[in-house]
């Protein structure tokens, strides 16, 4: 977003400041660091993620809101409809459990005799609960068991991981959480030891040693953002700034974890991915 808003003409410390907070895998750090920001009477807040715009709304109903990422910004109570978001905040969807049963079936079709997923999510992620309902939905209509995993802390993580280690699952599938991705290389590692083949929401996770993933472009969608904050910071009411949902969806395959875990990815896939780590 740095990067789109100095396209854009804007030069940092000249004719534009920023100021970041990060919950640092911390969930309940959101209100306070949502409080803060609003204290120092900033002219737009920028959010990733449903934690962090929920807090972000809850501190002020007056200073813009830019959200990114954000899987159901209308079910979760955000906004109002996408053409018409009303209040302050506009932003970027992710359309993250719409295309979870998508990442089932590339899963299936990598490994066609899986039959327990281990399902990791953010149970206190008010989003998190509709991506549940998709996969599930998916696991039964292919007939597969589907092992929901709720992870809330650092703690909760470990216990998962022990949980997992204990029960064996075929394959792991993942969400966009913001706290899950805080923990990314530690979850990445777990995958590799365990030898446990896992299909992400987001590339960062195979950039660092995944097996695949498929979803929008995180990195897109943050410099997207920069023409939303353009647009605002010249005069545009968020409420009239309809919301965008992604269009173009990445698969991303790293070849060299499938050989670590003795996989044979099939050319079918291989030819349809965007990009193929080797």
């Amino acid at each position: 977003m740095r990067q789109s808003l100095r396209d854009l003409g804007y030069v940092e410390g000249q004719t534009i400041g920023l100021e970041s907070r990060s919950s640092e895998g911390q969930s309940e750090r959101w209100s306070d660091l949502a409080t803060e920001l609003v204290r120092l009477n900033v002219d737009i807040i920028v959010t990733l993620g449903t934690p962090a715009t929920l807090a972000a709304r809850t501190a002020t109903t007056t200073i813009p809101i830019v959200m990114v990422g954000v899987g159901a910004p209308i079910k979760t109570g955000l906004i109002l409809s996408l053409a018409r978001p009303g209040g302050n905040i506009t932003g970027l969807g992710q359309l993250g459990a719409e295309l979870g049963s998508k990442r089932l079936e590339l899963l299936k079709e990598t490994l066609p005799n899986i039959s327990r997923v281990a399902f990791l999510w953010n149970s206190a992620n008010p989003d998190q609960k509709f991506h549940l309902d998709e996969v599930q939905a998916a696991a039964r209509a292919l007939g597969k068991t589907l092992h929901s995993v709720e992870v809330r802390s650092r703690e909760e993580l470990e216990r998962a991981f022990a949980t997992m280690t204990r029960e064996r699952p075929s394959a792991m599938l993942l969400t966009a959480d913001s706290l899950l991705q805080h923990y990314i290389e530690r979850i990445v590692a777990f995958a590799s030891t365990n030898r446990l083949p896992a299909i992400y929401q987001l590339r960062e996770y195979v950039d660092r040693g995944g097996l695949m993933s498929y979803g929008a472009s995180s990195l897109a969608l943050e410099r997207r953002a920069a023409a939303y904050v353009d647009r605002i910071l010249k005069g545009t009411r968020p409420a009239d700034l309809p919301v965008e949902e992604p269009t173009k969806f990445e698969l991303i395959i790293n070849l060299k974890t499938a050989k670590a875990l003795g996989l044979a990815v099939p050319l079918s896939l291989l030819s349809r991915a965007d990009e193929v780590i080797e």
